[in-house]
């Protein structure tokens, strides 16, 4: 079985891979200072809760977050006995080598939603992942990445509004019943609810625009069906895109040779 790591700015998410769907998803805060053996115990105790049977005989990680990845490949040694596949790194081959300005280092999560994206739904794609920040990632005609477009995410510009104006609160993102708020929370929530779908429609069509053909458009993360309910043009929802791009990365290497 195959053990995928996707690790965040905020959260870290272990998925288990059992060659044809997975069988359970984990998912703990990211935290540079995390050892290995925390991993395990973390790892080891939800594992056992759940049930689950899971030979891991190889880990694949995707990390946006460069310190996070020496205990994660201690982790995969320790207790798996395998040298870990990091998308990004030289040894991790890619199906189509991304195609964007020289000396540039994609994030890993963006190879990986451009892998799971064409495999799933072909070429000429535009993903959409909410996270920390919000990635426009466009996948051309032969699933090479090519680049996209990085926002602030919603809840870190729901938290810069309100760490900067002690007047107004911390809120959680839902979608109001009106545009107009007649109350401080409903103005807010009005604000970032509509002024993102707007941010996203307006994005979708300029990329459409300047790519000069018809492109579909598959929306990530767990902010995704929320801004789905605003019509902003998504022809998919995919909860997991990530995690099957990095089984997608993983077979590949497999079939060529590099595990």
């Amino acid at each position: 079985m195959l053990l995928a790591i996707d690790c965040g700015n905020t959260n870290t998410v272990f998925s288990i891979w059992d060659g044809d769907k997975f069988l359970r998803t984990l998912r703990t805060s990211t935290h540079h200072a995390r050892t290995a053996d925390a991993y395990f115990t973390w790892y080891s105790t939800l594992v056992k809760h759940y049930g689950i049977e899971a030979d891991i005989a190889d880990v694949i990680i995707a990390s946006t977050v460069p310190r996070v990845v020496f205990n994660l490949r201690v982790f995969a040694d320790r207790f798996f006995g395998c040298r870990p596949l990091v998308v990004g790194k030289p040894e991790c081959l890619l199906p189509v080598n991304p195609r964007i300005d020289e000396g540039t280092v994609p994030g890993p999560d963006r190879l990986a939603n451009a892998a799971a994206a064409f495999d799933r739904h072909g070429g000429n794609i535009v993903v959409v992942d909410f996270g920390t920040a919000t990635n426009f990632d466009v996948v051309a005609a032969d699933g090479a990445y090519v680049g996209g477009i990085i926002a602030p995410g919603v809840n870190l510009s729901l938290e810069a509004l309100h760490q900067g104006a002690a007047a107004l609160p911390h809120i959680d993102i839902t979608r109001p019943d009106k545009i107009i708020g007649t109350n401080t929370v409903g103005c807010i929530q009005s604000g970032v609810y509509w002024g993102y779908s707007g941010l996203i429609e307006g994005l979708i069509a300029r990329i459409k625009t300047e790519y000069g053909m018809p492109m579909k458009v598959v929306g990530t993360g767990g902010l995704a069906p929320l801004f789905d309910q605003a019509d902003v043009g998504f022809d998919a929802i995919e909860d997991d895109l990530t995690m099957h791009g990095l089984t997608v990365i993983h077979r590949y290497n497999k079939e060529n040779g590099s595990t």
